[in-house]
């Protein structure tokens, strides 16, 4: 049987309108054609430097999109889209207070679930293992039928242990770019569409040899301390530690430097405890040092 967690930490924003899908298409990270074949999509906002401001999930809704994304970012998100609206046909609101976000995930949770009346429910479209995302409008006792109840930490556990990052846990807003948040290997980026914000960073960055900052899945001996703190080499600072689940967790790291340390036979570190780092089985990058 799947587990399901309420993630109060989730919010809903919503563009609706006329002008919405063109708005959307010509602004975020991702294709929006991708909903006329799938029911959800995983995309962001950047900044004109190309790093990430907000990340989200979109799914259609009545005569527009909601968009998933998290719960302290969405009157800011709200702020940016309108910023950009200029005479577009698009209502923008926030939305959170009408919905209850929750995640079904374990057991069956790879299919669609029995939704609650009016709800909509997807596939984590970053990866199916991390389970069946819902959308609820109303009370949150409507999703007891979804599976056994679990706590937001238990999901992030499974999260964790698939190596998945969430933005504000394991990398910064308005100072990571998507490659570093594994925005390109968990279905973020579209690489063939036409202009986004920070469109042409990000076209740099998949081009180049190699991507030196990554985040990686971490782990250790004994329970890592609560991040967020310094991974280090020596002395010297090459990342810091996210999100935590007794011995393991996720890191942002320069990859290269970890590399060069495991050919050296040098210790990658946090708060004292010696780190093995590895690449999340998702992953198409490897720990390499820089051409």
């Amino acid at each position: 049987m799947s587990q399901v967690s309420i993630l109060p930490d989730r919010g809903v924003v919503s563009v609706a309108g006329a002008d919405a899908e063109k708005l959307l298409g010509g602004l975020i990270t991702n294709e929006m054609a991708l909903l006329d074949t799938a029911p959800a999509l995983h995309a962001g906002l950047l900044s004109p430097q190309g790093k990430i401001l907000f990340d989200f999930f979109v799914v259609r809704a009545g005569d527009g999109y909601l968009l998933e994304t998290a719960s302290d970012k969405a009157g800011d998100l709200v702020k940016r889209l309108s910023m950009y609206k200029l005479r577009a046909d698009a209502a923008i609101r926030d939305v959170s207070d009408e919905y209850v976000v929750a995640v079904a995930f374990g057991g069956d949770a790879e299919v669609p679930v029995v939704e609650p009346e009016g709800a909509i429910a997807f596939v984590d479209p970053r990866l199916p293992g991390l389970g069946v995302r819902v959308l609820v409008p109303g009370a949150a006792e409507s999703i007891a039928n979804l599976g056994a109840p679990a706590s937001a930490e238990t999901y992030h556990a499974h999260r964790i242990g698939l190596g998945v990052p969430e933005g504000g846990k394991d990398f910064v807003f308005g100072d990571t770019f998507p490659h570093e948040a594994l925005m390109d290997q968990l279905h973020g980026l579209s690489f063939t569409k036409g202009c986004f914000v920070g469109q042409e960073v990000v076209s740099r960055m998949q081009h180049r040899t190699n991507v030196r900052k990554r985040i990686v899945e971490v782990s250790a001996e004994e329970a890592l301390p609560s991040g967020p703190l310094p991974v280090t080499i020596g002395e010297a600072e090459i990342g810091r530690l996210g999100s935590v689940d007794g011995a393991r967790g996720l890191a942002l790291v320069r990859i290269d430097r970890v590399a060069e340390a495991q050919r050296d036979g040098m210790p990658v570190t946090v708060a004292g405890l010696p780190l093995t780092v590895t690449v999340p089985a998702f992953a198409t990058f490897a720990i390499k040092a820089s051409a």
